[in-house]
């Protein structure tokens, strides 16, 4: 089971409930090439085959180009993938549980190394908003299907 480093430099996790089933949820996001459709953060994306454990996508959010390798593929309950840019090691992880009709979602994120190490409050910071952002826009395609 993929886990986030909690000794990490910037640790971050956020949850939210979304009203629709974990299946739903996870098909929304492990169709990752769709991300550019409903997260205005991502800007580009590409994935080599289906999001299975081993397979690479390579997408930009924001200004940084990042390569991600999916680490754990576990159909309505867990996604999980680890990824380099800028010297950065990050392993970010979603979970689904079920709760009646509903899902709760949470996701997690670690960034290491020495980049993550010299910025650790503003990283923090800006990983505490991308983590809310980015289930807020889940939350709403979500829902809106």
């Amino acid at each position: 089971m993929t886990k986030i480093d909690q000794a990490a430099a910037v640790t971050s996790e956020k949850q939210t409930e979304i009203d629709a089933s974990p299946e739903v949820v996870w098909d929304v996001l492990t169709a990752v090439e769709q991300w550019p459709m409903w997260n205005p953060e991502v800007k580009s994306i590409e994935i080599d085959g289906d999001f299975a454990e081993g397979a690479t996508f390579r997408w930009r959010a924001g200004g940084t180009r990042l390569v991600s390798q999916v680490s754990q593929a576990d159909r309505g309950r867990v996604a999980a993938w680890t990824g380099r840019t800028m010297g950065i090691s990050a392993v970010h992880v979603y979970r689904f549980e079920r709760r009646g009709e509903r899902t709760l979602v949470t996701t997690e994120e670690s960034f290491d190394g020495l980049v993550a190490r010299v910025l650790r409050r503003p990283l923090k910071k800006t990983l505490d908003a991308a983590l809310e952002d980015g289930l807020e826009h889940l939350k709403k395609e979500s829902e809106r299907r």
